[in-house]
C-alpha cells in the first residue's frame, strides 16, 4: 500500500501572505508534524511520519501544500 506525505512548494509559499506570517498550515496538522520558526518564516515539515491526512493542504489558502505518494 502506498505511503502517502506533504509536501510544500516553496515557489508558492508566502507566509507574509497568511495571517500575521503565521502559516495556517501548522496549526491544521493533528500531528505537529510542521513547524515555523517565526511568523514570516516558511513551515518545514516532518515527512517521515506524515501520515498524509490532507488537513495541512486543506488549511493552506496559497495551495502551497500538496499531498504526494511515496
Amino acid at each position: 500500500m502506498p505511503s502517502k506525505m506533504a509536501t510544500v512548494d516553496f515557489q508558492k509559499c508566502h507566509p507574509d501572505q497568511c495571517g500575521d506570517g503565521k502559516c495556517p498550515a501548522v496549526a491544521a496538522c493533528p500531528r505537529h508534524l510542521i513547524r515555523q520558526e517565526d511568523p514570516y518564516d516558511p513551515p518545514m515539515m516532518n515527512p517521515s511520519i506524515c501520515q498524509g491526512c490532507r488537513d495541512c493542504a486543506r488549511a493552506c489558502p496559497l495551495g502551497a501544500i500538496s499531498i504526494t505518494e511515496i
